[in-house]
Protein backbone atom coordinates (compact mmCIF):
# COMPACT_ATOMS: atom_id res chain seq x y z
CA UNK A 1 0.00 0.00 0.00
CA UNK A 2 2.94 2.33 0.56
CA UNK A 3 3.16 4.92 -2.17
CA UNK A 4 -0.27 4.33 -3.72
CA UNK A 5 -1.77 7.58 -4.93
CA UNK A 6 -4.98 8.80 -6.54
CA UNK A 7 -4.44 11.12 -9.50
CA UNK A 8 -7.07 13.02 -11.45
CA UNK A 9 -6.72 13.89 -15.10
CA UNK A 10 -9.47 16.03 -16.65
CA UNK A 11 -10.17 15.42 -20.33
CA UNK A 12 -12.69 17.11 -22.59
CA UNK A 13 -14.97 15.85 -25.35
CA UNK A 14 -18.64 15.13 -26.00
CA UNK A 15 -21.37 12.97 -24.52
CA UNK A 16 -23.90 11.65 -27.02
CA UNK A 17 -27.10 9.71 -26.29
CA UNK A 18 -30.70 9.65 -27.54
CA UNK A 19 -29.84 11.99 -30.40
CA UNK A 20 -28.34 14.75 -28.26
CA UNK A 21 -24.69 15.84 -27.99
CA UNK A 22 -23.20 17.80 -25.11
CA UNK A 23 -19.71 19.15 -24.38
CA UNK A 24 -18.32 17.59 -21.20
CA UNK A 25 -15.25 17.50 -19.00
CA UNK A 26 -14.52 14.07 -17.52
CA UNK A 27 -12.46 12.95 -14.56
CA UNK A 28 -10.03 10.15 -15.40
CA UNK A 29 -8.76 8.53 -12.21
CA UNK A 30 -5.35 6.85 -12.05
CA UNK A 31 -4.76 4.72 -8.96
CA UNK A 32 -1.39 3.13 -8.35
CA UNK A 33 2.19 3.34 -7.18
CA UNK A 34 5.49 3.96 -8.97
CA UNK A 35 5.33 0.61 -10.75
CA UNK A 36 1.71 -0.10 -11.71
CA UNK A 37 -1.70 1.53 -11.97
CA UNK A 38 -5.29 1.12 -13.03
CA UNK A 39 -7.23 3.71 -15.01
CA UNK A 40 -10.84 4.34 -14.08
CA UNK A 41 -12.80 5.68 -17.07
CA UNK A 42 -10.60 6.24 -20.13
CA UNK A 43 -12.28 9.38 -21.43
CA UNK A 44 -11.59 11.25 -24.66
CA UNK A 45 -7.76 11.34 -24.85
CA UNK A 46 -5.75 8.11 -24.83
CA UNK A 47 -2.50 9.97 -25.41
CA UNK A 48 -2.96 12.26 -22.41
CA UNK A 49 -3.83 9.29 -20.21
CA UNK A 50 -0.80 7.34 -21.40
CA UNK A 51 1.41 10.36 -20.73
CA UNK A 52 0.02 10.63 -17.20
CA UNK A 53 0.83 6.97 -16.60
CA UNK A 54 4.45 7.52 -17.50
CA UNK A 55 6.39 4.27 -17.45
CA UNK A 56 4.01 2.45 -15.13
CA UNK A 57 2.43 -0.85 -16.09
CA UNK A 58 -1.29 -0.42 -16.68
CA UNK A 59 -3.07 -3.37 -15.08
CA UNK A 60 -6.61 -2.58 -16.19
CA UNK A 61 -8.88 0.00 -17.79
CA UNK A 62 -11.95 -0.04 -15.58
CA UNK A 63 -15.21 1.38 -16.97
CA UNK A 64 -17.70 2.61 -14.37
CA UNK A 65 -20.34 2.46 -17.12
CA UNK A 66 -20.52 2.56 -20.90
CA UNK A 67 -21.73 6.04 -21.78
CA UNK A 68 -19.50 7.11 -24.64
CA UNK A 69 -17.75 9.91 -22.76
CA UNK A 70 -16.38 7.39 -20.25
CA UNK A 71 -15.19 4.78 -22.75
CA UNK A 72 -14.35 6.53 -26.02
CA UNK A 73 -10.57 6.37 -25.46
CA UNK A 74 -10.54 2.88 -23.90
CA UNK A 75 -9.72 0.81 -27.03
CA UNK A 76 -6.88 3.14 -28.07
CA UNK A 77 -5.43 3.06 -24.56
CA UNK A 78 -5.74 -0.72 -24.47
CA UNK A 79 -3.99 -1.03 -27.83
CA UNK A 80 -1.20 1.24 -26.63
CA UNK A 81 -0.64 -0.45 -23.26
CA UNK A 82 -1.92 -4.00 -23.62
CA UNK A 83 -4.18 -3.52 -20.58
CA UNK A 84 -7.59 -5.23 -20.52
CA UNK A 85 -10.82 -3.25 -20.64
CA UNK A 86 -13.24 -4.28 -17.90
CA UNK A 87 -16.99 -3.51 -17.97
CA UNK A 88 -20.10 -4.85 -16.27
CA UNK A 89 -22.00 -7.06 -18.69
CA UNK A 90 -25.29 -5.21 -18.26
CA UNK A 91 -23.77 -2.21 -20.05
CA UNK A 92 -22.81 -4.06 -23.23
CA UNK A 93 -25.74 -2.58 -25.20
CA UNK A 94 -24.43 0.92 -24.42
CA UNK A 95 -20.83 -0.12 -25.14
CA UNK A 96 -21.82 -1.37 -28.60
CA UNK A 97 -23.27 2.03 -29.49
CA UNK A 98 -19.74 3.47 -29.27
CA UNK A 99 -17.56 0.47 -30.12
CA UNK A 100 -19.62 -1.98 -32.21
CA UNK A 101 -16.55 -3.85 -33.46
CA UNK A 102 -14.50 -4.08 -30.27
CA UNK A 103 -15.75 -5.91 -27.17
CA UNK A 104 -14.41 -5.37 -23.65
CA UNK A 105 -11.80 -7.90 -22.53
CA UNK A 106 -13.46 -8.92 -19.27
CA UNK A 107 -16.58 -8.45 -17.18
CA UNK A 108 -16.85 -6.72 -13.84
CA UNK A 109 -19.05 -8.34 -11.18
CA UNK A 110 -20.42 -7.14 -7.86
CA UNK A 111 -17.96 -8.02 -5.11
CA UNK A 112 -15.04 -8.55 -7.47
CA UNK A 113 -11.72 -7.31 -6.08
CA UNK A 114 -9.05 -5.63 -8.20
CA UNK A 115 -5.62 -5.10 -6.67
CA UNK A 116 -3.03 -2.49 -7.59
CA UNK A 117 0.04 -1.60 -5.57
CA UNK A 118 -1.25 -3.79 -2.77
CA UNK A 119 -4.51 -1.83 -2.50
CA UNK A 120 -7.82 -3.60 -3.02
CA UNK A 121 -10.62 -1.98 -5.01
CA UNK A 122 -13.96 -3.71 -4.57
CA UNK A 123 -16.53 -3.51 -7.35
CA UNK A 124 -20.00 -2.35 -6.23
CA UNK A 125 -22.76 -2.79 -8.81
CA UNK A 126 -24.80 0.42 -8.58
CA UNK A 127 -27.35 0.48 -11.42
CA UNK A 128 -29.58 3.44 -12.12
CA UNK A 129 -27.56 5.87 -14.22
CA UNK A 130 -26.87 2.88 -16.44
CA UNK A 131 -27.77 -0.81 -16.00
CA UNK A 132 -24.17 -1.89 -15.54
CA UNK A 133 -22.92 1.10 -13.58
CA UNK A 134 -20.36 0.25 -10.93
CA UNK A 135 -18.41 2.06 -8.24
CA UNK A 136 -15.02 1.05 -6.86
CA UNK A 137 -14.41 1.13 -3.11
CA UNK A 138 -10.85 1.27 -1.80
CA UNK A 139 -11.10 1.12 2.01
CA UNK A 140 -7.33 1.46 2.52
CA UNK A 141 -7.45 4.79 0.68
CA UNK A 142 -10.78 5.84 2.25
CA UNK A 143 -11.87 6.35 -1.33
CA UNK A 144 -14.84 5.61 -3.55
CA UNK A 145 -14.76 6.04 -7.32
CA UNK A 146 -18.39 6.70 -8.12
CA UNK A 147 -18.48 7.26 -11.87
CA UNK A 148 -21.78 8.99 -12.60
CA UNK A 149 -23.74 7.30 -9.79
CA UNK A 150 -23.09 9.94 -7.12
CA UNK A 151 -21.86 13.52 -7.45
CA UNK A 152 -21.24 16.42 -5.11
CA UNK A 153 -24.86 17.48 -4.65
CA UNK A 154 -26.85 14.50 -5.81
CA UNK A 155 -27.31 11.39 -7.94
CA UNK A 156 -26.31 11.05 -11.54
CA UNK A 157 -28.82 11.87 -14.26
CA UNK A 158 -31.60 9.38 -14.99
CA UNK A 159 -33.58 11.16 -17.69
CA UNK A 160 -32.21 9.23 -20.67
CA UNK A 161 -32.33 5.71 -22.10
CA UNK A 162 -31.18 2.81 -19.92
CA UNK A 163 -31.55 4.86 -16.69
CA UNK A 164 -34.00 4.80 -13.78
CA UNK A 165 -34.36 7.18 -10.85
CA UNK A 166 -35.75 4.77 -8.19
CA UNK A 167 -32.96 2.33 -9.04
CA UNK A 168 -30.17 4.88 -8.62
CA UNK A 169 -31.66 6.00 -5.30
CA UNK A 170 -31.66 2.40 -4.07
CA UNK A 171 -28.06 1.96 -5.21
CA UNK A 172 -26.89 5.09 -3.44
CA UNK A 173 -28.85 4.37 -0.25
CA UNK A 174 -27.92 0.71 0.04
CA UNK A 175 -24.42 0.55 -1.43
CA UNK A 176 -22.78 3.96 -1.00
CA UNK A 177 -24.25 5.85 1.94
CA UNK A 178 -23.54 2.82 4.14
CA UNK A 179 -19.79 3.38 3.68
CA UNK A 180 -17.78 5.27 6.34
CA UNK A 181 -18.60 8.96 6.36
CA UNK A 182 -14.99 10.01 5.82
CA UNK A 183 -14.87 8.15 2.49
CA UNK A 184 -13.82 10.57 -0.25
CA UNK A 185 -16.06 10.26 -3.31
CA UNK A 186 -14.10 10.69 -6.54
CA UNK A 187 -16.74 11.45 -9.15
CA UNK A 188 -16.93 11.06 -12.92
CA UNK A 189 -17.33 14.81 -13.45
CA UNK A 190 -16.68 17.82 -11.25
CA UNK A 191 -15.54 18.05 -7.67
CA UNK A 192 -14.96 15.35 -5.10
CA UNK A 193 -17.21 15.04 -2.05
CA UNK A 194 -17.59 12.71 0.93
CA UNK A 195 -20.18 10.18 2.01
CA UNK A 196 -20.87 12.29 5.11
CA UNK A 197 -21.53 15.39 3.00
CA UNK A 198 -24.07 13.64 0.79
CA UNK A 199 -25.86 11.28 3.19
CA UNK A 200 -28.09 13.88 4.90
CA UNK A 201 -29.65 14.91 1.57
CA UNK A 202 -31.01 11.58 0.35
CA UNK A 203 -34.62 12.37 1.24
CA UNK A 204 -34.38 15.79 -0.44
CA UNK A 205 -33.31 14.11 -3.68
CA UNK A 206 -36.18 11.66 -3.45
CA UNK A 207 -38.71 14.40 -2.75
CA UNK A 208 -37.73 16.46 -5.79
CA UNK A 209 -37.02 13.49 -8.07
CA UNK A 210 -33.48 14.76 -8.54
Amino acid sequence: MAGVTVERLVTSGTFALDGGVWDVDNNVWIVGDAEEAVVIDAAHDAEAIADALGGRTLRAIVCTHAHNDHIDAAPALADRTGAPILLHGADLPLWKQTHPDRAPDGELADGQVLTVGGVELTVLHTPGHAPGAVCLHAPALRALFSGDTLFAGGPGATGRSYSDFPTIVDSIRDRLLTLPGDTTVHTGHGDTTTVAAEAPHLQEWIDRGF
